[in-house]
């Protein structure tokens, strides 16, 4: 629900992406939430994306987990919170004792709430005395961490987003921004459409919706962004486009960087070849690099999840510091993080390698900063188990218990079939988590109820350094507590001290304190520093405004905060000096062969988040994307033998999954693009992590989501179908299902491989319609294959099922559309009965435009009705588009093919 708000407002932060919107949420009388962006938030200034925008639908208690269980041999028993962390304890204690400290491990998430983080970390490094502590954001920005701290000493993002609308180029690098990040994405478009001359490069194997307003695409070969960027720099160093007063003062590394770069990569000729684009389009690029110097490259997933992530970073970092193009307004080198508190999780340290506080766990005199501030009986004292490493050391037994908050591995991780058995195998797995039933949490010992968004209250960071308040608005659901909570309570039955917190500003507190503490170890003060916010009161924390780290107190006593960094070009290596990071170009370990001739990719689709446990609550959001898909070349598809539309299997070395054909235009031959979101819940067979190959980048640790070889092949059924219904389907007959959220009921995709004798008997019993008087119609072809029947209770639709040999059957948007009505028309009864609606117009196709509910076929219909010729137009008379943004690229694409369409059809 997308609502303008009043005074019962509570101004919070959005729970996706790392663009970190505000967000106003109210509380209506009737139970749902009415959302809004918060206009007096700098990161979005009033605009959310869908996902933000449909952030009331997502807070229902349908399927939470509201009290800690237990499973013993006859399934989970409820316990009290008591019994609950009592066995934790117990179980942990004995295997510490046993077995030591790294036989634990805790596998957290960049969707925990800072403060959570924070107690998490001190629990396990200062306490427990491991470093076993990792998180899903290993997956996503790790490698970006790494090239930052290889690059500045530091993990440190030296932009701010007002800096891409500052820039005269932001260059786009492996990131689909438009739909991933598109807030940011509009920032951008809008202050394009107030200086024209700005320009716009994606660097991106697919054409994505990003790429449909650039000026120039260069759709390189995945893999080999370091020959692009080595090449770039050679070219940089050739023509003179160099500061050398920069590079002489305040770097160090130069010259072993570029004799590195120029051994395959100063031949502009050889580059293209490699990166498999055409040499002018690689020129064109070059060139406006050169030209233009406040240039932003913003880079995200494309370039991190890759065997070459790190390098991919610094060797975009090293093309910034040839010019000395950091540190200004309008210029940098900037990774956009992809969960709403990945940041909020590097300052406390939350990766297996990291010490809170920005310190290394290598160093003893950080540990020693850490350890005295603390008080902590022992310290980690050397680096934990990184998550696929982790994964492999519970298999293997190494690890015997292992704490999953907050995230769903057995789905997210690659090879995600070895992640389900180490949890098969594992002596004791404890989740918290918000949900009862997922992937994960079927392989819990203990199940402990977590608090959900609106209901959390605490800090996290976003992309910019930007840290802002998660306020609660909704009551605490069963028995759920925050994680901090948990843990500390927890802490306590271990019996440590240094855990009684009062509450998360309690933990806020402690954290930026520790910030300050002793920040001039060595010869540089840590750039990490919030201790500007310590000693803040209850009341100013409840009423924190979104501010950016380093802030510091002034002598008068004012905060100090810096938007951007390096404007001193002051870096936080000991000799204050940055450093240019050789960067010898290197392919994917595992290469494509005879058995596995295409390339996987995998990403995010729009309107849907990380495994769906939240986003596949919402009607809206399924709207636009509805099924998993492989996105492949019509070439490709013609050798592998599958057909758009079709089902197909997708198989690696490591595992397989079933999905739908599509060509989406954008995909080069030899690869596929899948995407990362359907978990066991909402599909049989959609896991996409269990064929992702598990090789990880040497120096971060951040898996190969890129690039794993793979062929496509058939996926044979009989017959295809889909239901609607307001009760719950049993699924468990069928080959290949699909569940999407509807708006009072649920919808199911179906492909059946049996042979259906006698139709009527066996869709009722599917149904569970088990009364011979109730309300059925049916309509019956058994030579076609087709059959359609008709649940009606009380005159309203209750259920329905369509079945045919061919997949191409009736709009589900029209279908979909009944559910809504208290009483069926006759002519929607004889629309069912032939399977396509009577009434004109009452089919409004596919959604493009999730946010304004407008279809496919209604933009279609405006656009040759109305000779409606652009975006804006279309906009002005459907709305489409006028929210994030972020259909526009589509909205374009059906502009022009139905305006050729149109033409076509008056010659």
């Amino acid at each position: 629900m997308n609502l303008s708000t009043d005074h019962l407002a509570v101004r919070t932060t959005c729970a996706y992406c790392g663009v970190g919107c505000g967000v106003q949420a109210t509380p209506l009388a009737d139970g749902t939430v009415a959302i809004a962006g918060d206009k007096q938030h700098p990161a979005n200034k009033g605009r959310l994306c869908v996902k933000g925008s449909a952030l009331g639908e997502t807070v229902g208690l349908e399927g939470r987990l509201l009290y800690p269980q237990v499973r013993e041999a006859d399934g989970l028993r409820r316990v009290s919170w008591e019994d609950a962390l009592d066995k934790v304890a117990t179980d942990w204690r004995a295997i510490i004792d046993e077995h030591g400290p790294d036989a634990v491990a805790l596998y957290v998430s960049g969707q925990l709430l800072t403060e959570d983080y924070y107690v998490a970390n001190k629990l396990m490094k200062g306490y427990i005395g491991s470093a076993n502590i990792d998180t899903n954001s290993r997956l996503c920005m790790s490698s970006a961490v790494a090239g930052y701290k290889r690059a500045f000493g530091e993990d440190l993002v030296p932009v701010c987003y007002d800096d891409l609308e500052l820039a005269d180029m932001v260059v786009l690098v492996g990131s689909n921004t438009a739909w991933c990040h598109p807030i940011l994405f509009q920032r951008i478009l809008k202050a394009k459409e107030a200086r024209p001359e700005m320009k716009l490069v994606v660097i991106d194997p697919r054409r994505t919706a990003t790429c449909e307003l650039a000026d120039l695409h260069l759709p390189v070969k995945a893999g080999t962004d370091v020959w692009l960027f080595n090449g770039l720099l050679s070219y940089l160093s050739r023509i003179g486009a160099v500061d050398p007063g920069f590079i002489e003062q305040h770097t160090n590394g130069f010259d072993k960087a570029l004799a590195t770069a120029d051994v395959d990569c100063s031949d502009p000729a050889v580059v293209a070849k490699i990166c498999r684009i055409e040499l002018p389009v690689l020129l064109e690029f070059y060139e406006l690099f050169a030209a233009t110097r406040k240039t932003i490259t913003a880079y995200s997933m494309g370039v991190n999840q890759s065997s070459a992530g790190t390098d991919k970073a610094n060797a975009i970092i090293n093309c910034h510091l040839i010019g000395g193009r950091i540190g200004q307004p309008g210029m940098g080198p900037f990774s956009i993080t992809g969960q709403p508190n990945a940041m909020g999780g590097r300052e406390v340290g939350g990766l297996a390698n990291m010490l809170a506080a920005h310190m290394d766990l290598e160093r003893a005199e950080h540990r020693d900063v850490v350890q005295t501030f603390w008080d902590s009986p022992v310290m980690a004292d050397k680096g934990g188990l990184k998550a696929v490493d982790l994964f492999k050391a519970i298999e293997d037994g190494k690890v015997k218990s292992v704490w999953i908050i907050a995230t769903n591995p057995v789905v997210s991780l690659p090879d995600a079939d070895q992640a389900r058995r180490a949890l098969d195998k594992c002596e004791l797995v404890i989740s918290s988590d918000i949900m009862q039933n997922t992937d994960t949490t079927a392989y819990a010992d203990v199940l402990l109820p977590a608090l959900g968004w609106g209901e959390k209250d605490g800090t996290v960071t976003n992309s910019e350094r930007r840290i802002s308040r998660q306020r609660a608005f909704l009551s605490a659901p069963g028995e759920a507590l925050p994680d901090w909570k948990i843990l500390s309570l927890f802490a306590q039955r271990m019996g440590y001290s240094g855990f009684d917190f009062c509450g998360q500003h309690g933990v806020f507190d402690e954290h930026a304190r520790l910030s300050g503490f002793r920040n001039a170890v060595g010869d540089v003060s840590r750039a990490f520093d919030m201790s500007g916010l310590a000693g803040l009161k209850q009341r100013e924390y409840d009423d924190l405004e979104p501010i950016q780290w380093p802030v510091r107190r002034d002598a008068g006593g004012k905060l100090a905060v810096e938007e951007r960094l390096f404007g001193d070009n002051i870096y936080a290596h000991a000799d204050g000096k940055a450093r240019f990071i050789a960067t010898a170009p290197r392919a994917p370990l595992h290469a494509v062969s005879e058995d596995y001739p295409l390339s996987l990719n995998t990403g995010r689709v729009r309107d849907q988040w990380h495994t769906m446990t939240r986003t596949g609550k919402s009607a809206t959001l399924a709207d636009h994307i509805a099924e998993s898909f492989i996105d492949m070349h019509p070439q490709d598809a013609l050798l592998s033998g599958v057909k758009e539309g079709e089902l197909a299997r997708i198989t690696s070395e490591w595992g397989a999954m079933v999905a739908r054909v599509q060509h989406g235009g954008g995909i080069p031959r030899g690869s596929v693009f899948v995407p990362i979101h359907w978990n066991g819940q909402s599909a049989s067979d959609a896991r996409v992590g269990a064929v992702v190959n598990p090789v990880v980048d040497p120096v971060s640790g951040e898996p190969e989501f890129k690039h794993t070889p793979v062929r496509v092949e058939q996926f044979r059924v009989n017959w295809h179908g889909f239901i609607l219904s307001r009760d719950e389907v049993n699924l468990e007959r069928i080959a290949h299902w699909t569940r999407i959220q509807g708006r009072a009921f649920a919808r199911y995709e179906l492909a059946g491989r049996n042979t259906i004798q006698d139709y009527t008997g066996w869709a009722r019993e599917l149904l569970g319609v088990e009364d011979p008087d109730a309300d059925w119609l049916e309509y019956e072809d058994r030579t076609a294959g087709v059959y359609r029947a008709v649940h009606v209770v009380d005159d309203r639709i209750a259920q329905c099922i369509f079945l045919s040999p061919r997949q191409d059957m009736p709009s589900r948007a029209w279908l979909a559309s009944l559910f809504a009505k208290d009483l069926l028309s006759e002519a929607d009864r004889v629309g069912l009965l032939v399977g396509m609606p009577v009434e004109k117009g009452a089919d409004t196709g596919p959604t493009v435009c999730s946010c304004f509910g407008v279809g496919r076929n209604t933009i279609c219909n405006a656009i040759v009705e109305k000779d409606l010729k652009t975006v804006p137009e279309v906009t002005a008379c459907l709305k489409a588009g006028g929210n994030c943004g972020s259909c526009v690229p589509e909205i374009k694409k059906i502009l022009v093919q139905t305006r050729v369409e149109a033409a076509e059809a008056r010659l």
